[in-house]
C-alpha cells in the first residue's frame, strides 16, 4: 500500500501540471467584457461576434428575440448585467441545453440554477414558432462564437 502512494502522488502532480499547461483559452463569447470587474448594471456581460449572415429563420428569430428576450438577455444574447444571463455562452451549448430546454423555459419559466439573476418567468404571448425562430437565431450566434 505504501509503495503505491508515491507513484500515485507523482501521477496526480503530472496530471495537474498537464491540465494547467494545456488548458484551452476561453472563446470570445465566454470572455467577460471587463476582466478586472463586473460590468455595470445593464451592460453586456460577454462580447459576441456576429455571423456574416443569418438564415431567413434566424432573421425572424432576431426580430422576436429583440422584442421579447433582449430586455433581459441583452442585445445579441450577450446577457445584461443585473437582468439576465448571456445565451451565447458555453453553458447554453446544444449538448447541455438542447432546443427543448429553450422552448420549455419560454413556456414554463425557469428556476435559477446557473446564474445569480433569479427565476425567469414564463413568457406570455410567445408562440412555439416564435421560440423555434429565436432558437435558430441563438444557435447561429453560438456557432459564430465557437459554441457548437
Amino acid at each position: 500500500m505504501n509503495k503505491l502512494i508515491l507513484p500515485l502522488a507523482g501521477a496526480a502532480i503530472v496530471a495537474l501540471a498537464a491540465y494547467v499547461f494545456f488548458k484551452p483559452e476561453p472563446t470570445p463569447a465566454t470572455t467577460p467584457l471587463a476582466s478586472s470587474s463586473r460590468p455595470a448594471q445593464g451592460d453586456s456581460i460577454v462580447a459576441v461576434a456576429l455571423p456574416d449572415t443569418l438564415s431567413a429563420n434566424a432573421q425572424i428569430g432576431k426580430r422576436a428575440f429583440d422584442s421579447v428576450c433582449a430586455a433581459c438577455h441583452g442585445e445579441n444574447a450577450a446577457g445584461k448585467e443585473g437582468f439576465g444571463p448571456p445565451l451565447v455562452h458555453k453553458i447554453y451549448e446544444p449538448s447541455h441545453h438542447g432546443d427543448m430546454s429553450f422552448l420549455m423555459a419560454a413556456q414554463r419559466g425557469v428556476q435559477a440554477h446557473h446564474w445569480r439573476f433569479g427565476n425567469m418567468p414564463p413568457q406570455k404571448g410567445v408562440t412555439q414558432g416564435d421560440v423555434k425562430a429565436i432558437i435558430s437565431y441563438v444557435r447561429e450566434l453560438q456557432r459564430a462564437n465557437g459554441i457548437n
